[in-house]
């Protein structure tokens, strides 16, 4: 039975990064004059990477442990032009060289032999200053082209960022050119973008969105956004529309069901006006269309995803403490759409092992997270998360178990952030009796080191 396969994102060291294509570790502001800005942009991310078991979750059966590398360089340039009133034309245009070393991950989805340089953001847009007051500095924002999208903090859309790569599972036709754990790949392939509003009050967005990610069956949606941003919070209202799917790429049968589905979410995040209170939640809800299947025509369905949750920052005791627990559920064929990495770890590819390479557990499972994040420096982070996942409908296979993740975040500088995470996952249930892990059921030790730099 293959899953549904959803990507994280997060930062070999640093020699090994900027050596990817050559380019020196450093970016600039080129020219400016006047209203006119170009700069040249860079970022970059690594990992080294080991877990002690590996996952069939979409029909691997190499029972190991797994050692890899993950790298990729994004580099190019940005700028922007006045237009009178402060208004002004922007763009960008960004390629972006990968690539994957070592045994791939441990899910089989990267060999390990991955290479490819290709463009990453090329758009351009219109932004209008304070030619609108009415609606607040920057009111009109139009964009076209290929680009990031998240809406709200990533729960249905974060990007397109699952990047296969030629393993034997999806071989050279799902290749995005390695980069799996990194989510090296983001930008959905084509895009229009109307944002209406400032950063205060009322304000909405109109989208139209179209992956080129065949892995996700190049989904073409249209996105209605409107939200009320106050001091106190965001209050948003989210609708998606599927437009189309291409048949040809869609292996995962659920895909099918995005022609024609419609998403409609409710959230809202912020703190009341109660310092050191954080408070989130979102309900989506789901109409999923009938399509043609190989076991033959499906029913309609409805499906809901949803979570809420709440932390409390102890800023008057040392390392300033911030306990966090979220619930979230997705029902039994609810389809977590472009979800994407957003407010740190466990948001929301909720567990190291279990969002990357055991699941993702984003459908047909209930899911309760607690976490402590400390801060004993101003540029260290320490946290530890804990994730319980229990599985709704055990016919459609059993990926209950238990992941606990602790890590450490060294802002080294503006530039420059570490990462060292170590995960222990414990599932229910082995590959051989209805889960995906290979080998037994017994815990998984995962070890990762990440680098990050950005200009």
């Amino acid at each position: 039975m293959y899953a549904p396969i959803h990507k994280l994102l997060r930062l070999p060291c640093a020699l090994m990064v900027a050596g990817l294509c050559g380019l020196p570790a450093h970016a600039w502001e080129l020219y400016k004059a006047d209203e006119t800005v170009v700069n040249a942009d860079l970022e970059a991310m690594g990992g080294i990477l080991r877990s002690s078991k590996s996952y069939a979750t979409i029909g691997n059966d190499k029972k190991r442990s797994v050692n890899w590398q993950e790298g990729y360089v994004k580099y190019g340039f940005s700028g922007s032009l006045g237009t009178g009133g402060s208004s002004a034309l922007y763009g960008k245009l960004n390629a972006l060289t990968s690539g994957t070393w070592g045994d791939g991950d441990a899910a089989n989805i990267s060999s390990g032999g991955e290479r490819r340089t290709s463009f990453e953001d090329v758009y351009g847009g219109w932004r209008s200053g304070n030619l609108f007051p009415a609606l607040g500095a920057d009111g009109i924002d139009i964009s076209f082209g290929r680009q990031l999208v998240m809406v709200g903090d990533g729960f249905l859309i974060g990007g397109d960022m699952v990047s296969p790569g030629d393993s034997r599972s999806f071989g050279t036709r799902y290749d995005r050119g390695g980069g799996y754990y990194l989510a090296a790949h983001r930008s959905f392939g084509e895009t229009a973008v109307l944002r209406i509003g400032g950063n205060e009050g009322l304000r909405g967005d109109l989208m139209w969105l179209k992956s080129n990610n065949h892995i996700q069956g190049d989904t073409e949606m249209g996105v209605g956004v409107l939200e009320y941003v106050a001091p106190q919070g965001t209050l948003g209202l989210t609708w998606i529309h599927g437009i189309d799917v291409d048949k040809k790429y869609t292996f995962i049968e659920s895909r099918l069901a995005r022609d024609g589905m419609d998403t409609v979410s409710l959230r809202g995040a912020g703190n009341l006006g109660v310092e050191n209170l954080n408070l989130s939640f979102e309900y989506a809800h789901q109409e999923l269309s009938a399509y043609q299947g190989a076991a033959g025509r499906q029913k309609s369905t409805t499906e809901n995803g949803w979570y809420v949750e709440g932390s409390w920052t102890f800023a008057d005791v040392p390392w300033k403490p911030t306990a966090t627990y979220r619930y979230s559920r997705f029902s039994e064929l609810y389809d977590p759409l472009f979800y994407g990495f957003s407010r740190g770890f466990g948001v929301w590819f909720q567990g190291e092992v279990a969002a990357n390479y055991a699941g993702p557990l984003s459908s047909n499972d209930s899911v309760h997270h607690v976490g402590l994040k400390l801060a004993p420096r101003e540029d260290l982070e320490l946290g530890a998360l804990f994730f319980r996942f229990h599985t709704l409908d055990n016919d459609l296979g059993n990926l209950s178990g238990n992941e606990l993740d602790l890590y450490a975040m060294w802002t080294a500088s503006e530039h420059w952030q570490l990462g060292l995470l170590g995960g222990l996952y414990k599932p229910k249930k082995s590959a051989d009796n209805g889960g995906t892990q290979l080998g037994g059921d017994g815990t998984n030790h995962y070890l990762q080191f990440t680098v990050m730099v950005t200009y």
